[in-house]
């Protein structure tokens, strides 16, 4: 059962946000709408994976399934990255085997036949979905949106689906400089109104998803995928609090904090008081408990799950899972790692000041 406090789950979310002091942290989970719950599953063997998340009444039904299951602190609506690929006029198809783009971008011509679209024209049901979410939870549960970081999301649309290493993209970025950042500029140019209507629809916060930048090298990440974040992230600065989402990126951690972020959220290959001890208190960090834990016994997921709450003394921290939910987690599993998270009521904590992260 969720601890109760007087302070609100979006202002909870908005003051771990901000780094400053709270009763408890939020606790979220990507990809928490999703294979391991049954209710899921029972819309899924009805609807294609598409057509859930381009029907705004299924999408919205899905979005809140994990918040009346589990509690969550956070709804964040029911979509994926690649959308706003078709939206700017390539064939999309997806399903549980993952994502196919028949029509990859190889050259200069494919980049140019892209397009940035009207977000209310285009995804118009994604953002149906966000109004009528916020509508469902009322005004004391955050809604949050997202989009695919550029470079993350160059990688499908040139390899065409999930290739370990993406080397057709690195190969492009490599042998045709020029144009690829023209690709990942014309990505950055149509997320910014994307993400600018998710948030006029009512998302208190925005996520970027960048799960495939550990693949760069920090001078091809800093030279080529960090600017075009930057230009999304700059855009959206000030409206609502902006979270930056990688994976396998330990080497890049010095140019991370350079995104203009107010979250970084990080996977489980390195410790959180690492990560504060590289960056600093500046930013604010969700994360980052290894999805794989939710499979174990139900004592492991508990002592890995306090170990996170107290490994950052209850600053500038969301609890969340280092990548999705692996769609086997039992939701059993995934509702002690949320009610623990919850109960953890950082007594230690709050005899020791907490000063807001500047």
């Amino acid at each position: 059962m969720t601890v109760q406090t007087s302070v609100s789950r979006k202002d909870l979310f908005l003051r771990a946000c901000r780094g400053e002091a709270v009763p408890r942290l939020p606790v979220w989970m990507m990809r928490q709408a999703g294979r391991y719950l049954p209710e899921y599953r029972e819309i899924r063997a009805k609807h294609g994976f598409l057509e859930v998340c381009k029907t705004p009444e299924l999408a919205t039904e899905v979005s809140l399934q994990p918040f009346r299951r589990l509690g969550v602190d956070a709804v964040i609506v029911f979509s994926d990255i690649l959308i706003p690929a078709e939206a700017m006029g390539l064939p999309l198809e997806l399903g549980d085997r993952g994502p196919n783009l028949p029509s990859p971008v190889r050259s200069l011509a494919d980049v140019q036949k892209l397009r940035v679209f009207d977000p209310e024209l285009e995804t118009g049901f994604l953002l149906e979905a966000i109004r009528r979410i916020v509508k469902a939870v009322g005004p004391e549960v955050p809604v949050l949106g997202f989009a695919g970081a550029p470079w993350t999301l160059a990688c499908y649309m040139v390899e065409g689906r999930a290739k370990e290493g993406f080397a057709t993209a690195k190969q492009f970025l490599y042998q045709e400089p020029e144009t690829f950042r023209e690709l990942l500029d014309r990505i950055a140019q149509a997320t910014i109104p994307y993400l600018k209507a998710q948030i006029s629809a009512g998302a208190t916060a925005v996520q970027l998803f960048d799960t495939w930048c550990g693949e760069l090298n920090l001078r091809d990440y800093q030279e080529s995928a960090l600017p075009a974040v930057k230009q999304v992230l700059s855009e959206i600065s000030g409206s609502v609090p902006s979270i930056y989402y990688t994976k396998a990126s330990q080497h890049l951690l010095s140019a991370l904090s350079r995104s203009g972020a107010n979250v970084l959220s990080v996977d489980w290959r390195v410790e959180l008081e690492e990560i504060r001890g590289v960056l600093g208190p500046k930013i604010a960090l969700q994360g980052n408990v290894d999805p794989a834990v939710l499979l174990g016994p139900l004592e492991r997921i508990r002592e890995v799950t306090l170990d996170n709450v107290h490994s950052l003394a209850g600053r500038g921290h969301i609890l969340n899972l280092g990548h999705g939910i692996l769609p086997d987690t039992p939701v059993e599993n995934a509702q002690l790692f949320v009610e623990t998270g919850q109960q953890a009521l950082l007594e230690e904590m709050r005899a020791v000041p907490v000063r807001p992260l500047r």
